[in-house]
């Protein structure tokens, strides 16, 4: 995934740029950075942040840095914000989103005499490839557009000029840009809480594909908003933060609404739980929902340590992860032995690390684990936004399922079928799930139910990897 943020103001800019990328760290692993353009012109610093977290890394640059416009960014992959040289002049570059075209786009762009400097894990640079694309247009705005034209996945963007900043949220609006506005200036951010203990009041939302330029006196919409949306319905279940909104749905309240529609298809089947809990800390809420819908207590009986592993210390090689996701849970024997928990998690993408968990809760002295995940099972690989590390779609435990019971390849109308909560497939995919992690009971939330609970138009929700639904 990956957060962006950008300030315009009337006075220097870097401390709300500093802490308002910082409040992004959630949403990446690997990568920071930021540029602020002032007096002297533009100002970069980029940093590895995936052995110190954010505010060690860029405490030095902090001090050193000055500006009255900025923008920053926290980037699982590849090293940005970039600084580009072309026929629009010089500007700063950061984006988030996902590029499934990058070989095809490359070639073409090579063909043309052009070429590229920066290289990320061996492959091009997504964030210099949109770059790319821009320079082919004889304006900014035209760039954006054809970018994002020739973009197979999805893509928002915000370039910092001495004239202003500009933002540009991805054509279907995949991924949100919130703007904040105080005296001082304005703010353009992922996420809409990071702004709010800056100073600035929540402005307006962009629309998919709209693009506007932000000044520290106003900011003016270039390209108006497009009438279709497939905002990722998971910024809600999972990566988003519990204080954000998008669309105007706050992401805690999204979590209990799915926890109580949950609790409802519970009421005709036979649990025997005494507890409900939460995978921390994305399960918990979902798991307040449950508990405050069904009456079962709600309770902690595992405990994450956070103060020296937070999510921006996670290493990208998924063995590390799986070891220090495990590390970081801790239990309370009280709490478990001889109960029988209902736990929640957001989701079961591979299954390792809630498999680990149950396992250490039987140890613990649990009765019984039966298991509610937030969102159904997921069917296909993400497209759009990069959200599982998954290199496969035979790494998603649903799929292994399927393939034990159908073969490796597996035709498009089977697996919609495996997708579909009433069919017979589907339950007998949970019974084989259910069996391999080992839990007492098994029971997803439904497409339809999840999707009541963020409570916009369905049309405008992005459901691709439960349903295979462009």
């Amino acid at each position: 995934m990956g957060g962006i943020f950008a300030t315009a103001q009337k006075e220097d800019c870097v401390f709300d740029l500093y802490f308002g990328t910082d409040y992004h760290s959630h949403l990446g692993t690997r990568r920071a950075g930021m540029i602020v353009y002032g007096s002297k012109g533009f100002n970069r610093a980029i940093h590895n942040i995936e052995s110190a977290p954010f505010r060690t890394k860029f405490d030095k640059d902090f001090h050193d840095m000055e500006g009255n416009l900025g923008i920053g960014c926290i980037s699982d992959y590849e090293p940005q914000p970039l600084i580009v040289r072309s026929h629009h002049g010089t500007y700063a570059i950061t984006t988030v989103g996902k590029i499934n075209n990058t070989e095809v786009l490359t070639e073409e762009i090579i063909k043309t005499g052009s070429h590229f400097m920066e290289l990320s894990g061996g492959t091009i640079n997504a964030t210099e490839l949109v770059a790319t694309l821009i320079n082919q247009k004889d304006n900014i705005i035209e760039g954006i557009r054809y970018a994002q034209e020739r973009i197979d996945g999805s893509m928002s963007i915000m370039i910092l000029t001495p004239q202003g900043i500009y933002c540009a949220r991805d054509k279907l609006g995949r991924t949100p840009i919130v703007l904040g506005k105080k005296p001082e200036g304005y703010c353009a951010s992922f996420e809409s809480f990071a702004y709010l203990n800056l100073g600035f009041s929540d402005y307006r939302e962009l629309g998919p594909g709209e693009i506007v330029i932000m000044t520290p006196e106003e900011v003016r919409t270039l390209a108006k908003p497009g009438s279709k949306m497939k905002i990722c319905t998971f910024l809600w279940v999972y990566y988003g933060y519990p204080s954000s909104f998008y669309e105007g749905v706050g992401v805690e309240k999204m979590r209990y609404n799915c926890g109580a529609k949950m609790a409802g298809r519970d009421k005709d089947r036979d649990i025997d739980a005494d507890i409900v809990a939460g995978v921390p800390d994305s399960g918990t809420a979902h798991a307040v929902g449950y508990a405050n819908a069904s009456g079962i207590p709600f309770s902690r009986p595992f405990i994450k340590y956070t103060p020296t592993w937070p999510r921006s210390f996670m290493p990208t090689i998924q063995t590390k992860r799986n070891l220090i996701a495990k590390m970081k849970l801790l239990p309370v024997h009280e709490l478990i032995d001889g109960h029988s928990i209902l736990l929640i998690d957001d989701s079961i993408v591979r299954g390792t690390q809630l498999r680990e968990t149950t396992e250490f809760l039987y140890r613990s002295g649990a009765k019984a684990v039966h298991v509610r995940p937030a969102c159904p099972p997921i069917m296909f690989g993400c497209k759009y936004i990069n959200f599982s590390r998954s290199n496969s779609e035979m790494e998603l435990i649903a799929r292994q399922v399927v393939a034990e019971e159908e073969g490796a390849e597996v035709e498009r109308s089977i697996l919609y079928d495996y997708a579909n909560p009433d069919s017979d497939r589907y339950h007998k995919m949970l019974d084989k799930i259910k069996e391999k992690m080992g839990f007492t009971s098994l029971a997803f939330n439904r497409l339809d139910d999840m999707m009541d609970a963020v409570g916009i138009d369905k049309d405008k929700l992005c459901t691709y990897c439960w349903n295979g639904q462009e």
